[in-house]
């Protein structure tokens, strides 16, 4: 509805030979946008810069903290088996404890469960 009221009061009627908001108002309709000309701002151009820079930092800073954290975990970490089929392992119960104890004492409870035989496992 702005739209069509603007159109309408911004434009030169034939028999008045005026706008009807110059008519009305005695004086030109405001506009709220200017056009600009295209030109470089340098103040933007120093923020721009200055982000930029902000991020590079940030950047080596993350990277070099994912370095060091790798290099304290790494530390701990064992080299892993690679285990194939048919190979006979030791089950550990430490993520099955709850299941397998029951009510039994934690302190009696074996650690590993029987030796297991790896096979391939199909999902039907």
């Amino acid at each position: 509805m702005r739209t069509a009221e603007f159109a309408y009061n911004n434009k030169t009627h034939l028999s008045s030979k005026t706008l009807p908001f110059k008519a009305n108002y005695r004086q030109d309709p405001r506009m709220v946008f200017k056009i600009r000309k295209k030109r470089k701002y340098e103040g933007a151009e120093k923020f721009v810069t200055k982000i930029r820079e902000i991020q590079k930092e940030a950047k080596v800073t993350l990277e070099k903290a994912q370095k060091e954290i790798k290099k304290y975990i790494d530390r701990k970490r064992a080299e892993v088996d690679e285990y194939k089929v048919s190979n006979v392992i030791m089950l550990s119960i430490k993520n099955l404890k709850y299941q397998i104890i029951g009510k039994r004492t934690e302190k009696l409870t074996k650690r590993f469960i029987r030796p297991y035989k790896i096979r391939l496992y199909h999902q039907t």
